[in-house]
């Protein structure tokens, strides 16, 4: 009854992340341009992937769709956020905010825990790589693919239910650039202390979970490479981790900053600045970490290179 007399929500309004309008120009040239980088090596990565054979084993697999994740959700986030850096009212309506919270919320656990599968693929390969094709069997690599979307799909159903049930009734802008649970729950007309310690709860959980398989994966590798007597040999085993313990310290390291803390120490305009990192620059970086750092994608792209200028000078020629 108590919340039945006042206005319902129907729209949010973006606060945005500057008012000064130089500062405006900067920022959506950068990240325009951070965004269509974005879209090209996340792509150029499941394309190249996709056309080179030598690619077609687990690791690339579990790669492209760590691209593909990365691409989505860089999508999610990035065209509202340009298009609002010139709009005086960044609005969005309280369906278009949910159906944001959602795929994001989606995506990046999705991401962490393909990291965590990508991790064991690593440890197979480098622990048992004579039993490496029996055990990272087709079967066995679409289940590490199904598990990270499945696994994101009940987290996100769980914290995004639990926030939409809530009244909101105004204020309603929010103090962020896109939908996020904290700033859109930190709106509602009830008391939020349940919410905010669900999501401090389930997020520990899902960030110990995989932050757990990846480390004793890494515990086992660390061990068994150590265990090889020559420089060299060391020096390949580490080199095919190295990428993958880049992108996961990245990607680990800006998320429990933002929701695996406690309440009391939560301050929206960090946690602004940070999201802008995590929702625009890490899925940039992603294919550059893999390709720049990876002998093997180096070398599929240049073959791919020369395939299409042999095609097109022949082309030309006939």
């Amino acid at each position: 009854m108590k919340h039945r007399n006042q206005t319902v929500v129907t729209e949010f309004f973006f606060i945005g992340l500057t008012s000064s309008f130089q500062l405006k120009i900067i920022l959506f040239l950068t990240f325009l341009c951070v965004y269509l980088i974005t879209l090209l090596g996340n792509l150029g990565m499941i394309i190249l992937i996709r056309l080179d054979t030598r690619l077609h084993i687990p690791m690339y697999f579990l790669l492209s769709h760590l691209s593909f994740v990365d691409a989505c959700s860089s999508s999610v986030i990035s065209p509202k956020m340009l298009s609002d850096i010139f709009v005086e009212k960044k609005v969005i309506s309280f369906s278009g905010c949910a159906i944001q919270l959602c795929l994001f919320s989606q995506f990046v656990v999705t991401e962490c825990f393909l990291l965590a599968s990508m991790a064991y693929d690593r440890y197979v390969a480098i622990c048992k790589p004579l039993l490496y094709t029996l055990i990272m069997s087709q079967q066995v690599c679409v289940q590490l693919v199904i598990g990270p979307y499945g696994i994101a799909l009940m987290s996100t159903t769980v914290h995004v239910t639990s926030a939409l049930i809530l009244p909101y009734c105004g204020p309603n802008l929010i103090n962020h650039f896109f939908c996020d649970l904290l700033p859109v729950v930190s709106l509602a007309c009830a008391d939020t202390h349940v919410n905010k310690l669900l999501l401090f709860i389930l997020a520990g959980i899902l960030g110990v979970f995989s932050g757990v398989i990846i480390l004793v994966s890494y515990i086992c590798i660390v061990t068994t490479i150590l265990r090889i007597r020559s420089a060299d040999g060391r020096h390949r085993a580490f080199s095919t981790c190295s990428s993958h313990l880049t992108a996961v310290s990245i990607l680990y390291g800006t998320l429990f900053f933002i929701y695996v803390r406690p309440s009391s120490s939560f301050s929206l305009d960090i946690n602004k600045v940070v999201s802008l990192f995590y929702t625009t620059v890490i899925p940039m970086l992603n294919p550059f970490i893999y390709s720049l750092r990876n002998k093997e994608v180096k070398d599929a792209f240049l073959r791919t290179f020369e395939k299409q200028f042999c095609y097109n000078l022949q082309g030309k020629i006939v």
